[in-house]
């Protein structure tokens, strides 16, 4: 474990360089509010490093724009930040995701086809959210589509549960240091404590139903 103009309920990605340069300002963002989050409480690096599970390299490189950061390892730095994961982006709905919450069964959510979907854009990765809030509920349903190229992220491990389902294009999983390809179909559960990473080194969008616990917003 979600930045451009994401693509619509119909589009995904379709130039590998061209989504790159179309996050280019979105990725500068993330790191720019992570930079600011952190100096507001006046941490450096090694404590951000310490308290999110990530190496001080690969935190630099994402506040300098270097590198880019997906949506899963950016919760754990919102943790450690005591920050919202949408707060580290500028124009994605839903700032302030628990607002409404008083208003939402607490058992039970239904999202409509039709519905408009939160996207967030973090790097070559584009998340749509499955479902709305609900209080009671700590699963966190996915789609995400995975551009192709990009910077692969060092694998980590974090509270929680991960499922993977690949409905079109190839993944490369890696768990606990050994790389598993996956094809359409085919899926991988695991409990997040397991450093682990995902990358797509094909030259196709790859697109997956992911499920990670507990919820990022």
């Amino acid at each position: 474990m979600l930045l451009n103009n994401p693509p619509t309920d119909m589009e995904v990605p379709v130039a590998a360089s061209e989504d790159r340069r179309a996050d280019e300002p979105r990725q500068e963002l993330v790191g720019a509010r992570m930079r600011e989050f952190r100096k507001e409480r006046g941490m450096t690096l090694r404590d951000l490093a310490s308290r999110s599970g990530l190496s001080i390299g690969f935190l630099s490189q994402v506040e300098r724009g270097i590198s880019t950061i997906g949506l899963v390892a950016l919760n754990s730095v919102a943790a450690a930040l005591e920050r919202g994961v949408s707060e580290f982006f500028d124009d994605s709905p839903g700032r302030q995701p628990g607002r409404d919450a008083d208003r939402l069964p607490t058992h039970f959510t239904l999202t409509r086809a039709e519905t408009a979907a939160t996207e967030y854009v973090s790097g070559a990765q584009t998340y749509r959210m499955l479902s709305a809030r609900g209080p009671s509920l700590v699963l966190e349903p996915l789609l995400v589509h995975i551009a192709p190229g990009g910077r692969r992220e060092p694998a980590y491990g974090h509270a929680g549960e991960e499922f993977a389902y690949v409905l079109s294009g190839e993944l490369l999983y890696e768990v606990d240091g050994v790389e598993h390809r996956l094809y359409p179909g085919d899926s991988v559960h695991l409990r997040s404590t397991v450093p682990h990473s995902m990358y797509n080194d094909t030259d196709q969008v790859t697109t997956v139903v992911s499920v990670v616990t507990p919820r990022l917003f």
